[in-house]
């Protein structure tokens, strides 16, 4: 008897050092792709939800390190296709999440109830597509004419200090920010949130800070229009918002109007907006540049 309770302590501790990742379908139109599959036994995806949450909770209060992942069924029809196995099966969708876990948009499960895992989730997913797509852009922007240098490197090395800048000159507080590039292909948007404190360094996620940078450096390597955003939120205060501007391949402040005039104009139909109450708009701050990439 001793010995059986030994044995399942032990099986007990393995099991909490033993990870487990699980699949997440985040919406209603991924959850009804699904339904066509015998094996995939919900019908309804509010309540596949709470049985998710359910989960969760459960390896949770097992201390077991838990990472959920996006599970996107057209990937995963794929993944089936490519493999040769069968999508009709549980274990081929164990699979296909195993898979994800390492190279897909994953959240750490940290009691987050579902519905905000949800959206981080979706973030994170955007937010590594958008990382993927500008890394292409910089993969291909070739080197530089008179110099040699790769343009993609120089401008990555460049949007790093420049970000480094931006949240120096930031102070403390929460900030949000939003880098907007134009491309032949499609608009490129990277937003970031960090926090700082009085003499403290800023804490920023990692994988949004390298989008942010990432995106920023494919503006500054096409030498593209677009611009950067801060917003900056200080309890007690009004908010802060301040602009720049990039213009061949340099972030130049925006004065206190143009901000004003961004933010309080219809981007669609060019109308005036009513100022946001509680918010001020202000000047951005010099950034000391390095010169364009190319």
């Amino acid at each position: 008897m001793a010995q059986t309770h030994r044995t399942g302590s032990m099986r007990r501790a393995l099991r909490r050092e033993a990870p487990s990742t699980v699949g997440l379908l985040a919406d209603e139109q991924d959850f009804a792709a699904m339904r066509r599959y015998r094996t995939f036994t919900f019908d309804d995806h509010p309540a596949y939800l709470q049985q998710v949450e359910g989960l969760l909770r459960a390896l949770a209060a097992e201390e077991v390190h838990t990472t959920v992942a996006l599970f996107d069924p057209e990937e995963y029809e794929q993944f089936c296709t490519t493999a040769g196995i069968d999508p009709d099966s549980a274990a081929s969708r164990t699979r296909f999440t195993a898979g994800i876990a390492a190279n897909g948009a994953t959240v750490p499960y940290t009691g987050q109830p579902i519905d905000r895992l949800v959206p981080l989730l979706i973030n994170a997913a955007v937010c590594r597509a958008t990382l993927e797509y500008a890394t292409l852009v910089l993969a291909e922007a070739g080197e530089c004419a008179d110099c040699g240098q790769d343009i993609g490197t120089a401008s990555f090395d460049q949007a790093s200090h420049a970000l480094k800048r931006l949240l120096d000159g930031a102070g403390p507080g929460s900030h949000h920010l939003v880098c907007s590039i134009p491309t032949e292909d499609e608009p490129l948007l990277a937003v970031l949130h960090t926090e700082t404190a009085e003499g403290s360094r800023p804490r920023l996620d990692h994988t949004e800070g390298a989008a942010f940078v990432t995106v920023l450096a494919a503006g500054l390597a096409l030498e593209s229009a677009g611009g950067v955003v801060i917003r900056t939120t200080v309890a007690g205060q009004d908010d802060r918002v301040r602009g720049w501007r990039l213009q061949r391949g340099r972030l130049t402040p925006l004065t206190a109007g143009e901000v004003f005039s961004a933010y309080c104009t219809d981007a669609h139909t060019g109308d005036p907006v009513s100022p946001e109450p509680g918010v001020d708009y202000c000047a951005g701050y010099a950034i000391i540049q390095d010169g364009p990439p190319h």
